[in-house]
């Protein structure tokens, strides 16, 4: 499922028409190397001046039916919970080894457990214990301003206050030991295009 790469160089392309003072949005546009579009690419601005963030309030789920995760691909700000409800026909044990957050629910049918809370920046990846061929992707970020880019590519991060932000996009290709590609753009009172060309070929059916 991941993709070996022996480097990567993700080109950020800008246009941009801004005003000084009001919110605005913020469009991303992912691309693969064949050009195609990518889907659930993770697009996120965090505020370049680190300035502290307010905490996540929505409840998030990933449910298994079918002997897969349903999102395959999730974002959630720092601080989130998120369950793991097993609405399938057998039980399964889910677990991550990932630093971003290690964790174990043993065999379970329906809600399982407690929601899991997700307190550090990352990749988190989950898998089941009884069957291999289940695997999904957390991308915790530290901002409440992010989206997944939809099958024809796009993300789009709605009422950005003015500001300088640093835009990163992440992608299940990435690998662990890569730098996520960013690029400090400024927000104004139009919208901000971000045209993203990531150097591999990506499968559309994802989720």
């Amino acid at each position: 499922m991941k993709t070996a790469l022996s480097a990567i160089s993700a080109t950020l392309m800008f246009a941009s028409v801004m005003s000084p003072v009001q919110a605005a949005s913020l469009i991303v546009q992912a691309s693969d190397s064949t050009g195609a579009a990518v889907l659930d690419a993770v697009a996120y601005a965090e505020p370049a001046s680190g300035q502290a963030i307010g905490k996540p309030t929505r409840a998030n789920q990933i449910e298994q039916r079918g002997r897969k995760f349903a999102p395959q691909v999730s974002v959630v700000q720092i601080g989130s919970s998120i369950s793991f409800p097993n609405n399938d026909t057998v039980r399964h044990h889910v677990y991550s080894f990932s630093p971003a957050k290690v964790f174990e629910l043993k065999l379970y049918s329906g809600t399982g457990t407690e929601p899991i809370i997700f307190d550090k920046a990352g990749t988190v990846v989950v898998g089941c214990n009884i069957h291999d061929q289940m695997a999904a992707w957390i991308q915790v970020v530290d901002t409440p301003w992010f989206a997944k880019t939809d099958a024809s590519g796009k993300a789009v991060l709605d009422n950005l206050p003015a500001g300088k932000y640093r835009v990163k996009v992440w992608h299940r290709a990435l690998p662990a030991t890569v730098a996520i590609p960013e690029q400090l753009i400024s927000i104004g009172g139009a919208d901000v295009t971000v045209a993203v060309g990531f150097p591999f070929k990506t499968d559309k059916k994802q989720d």
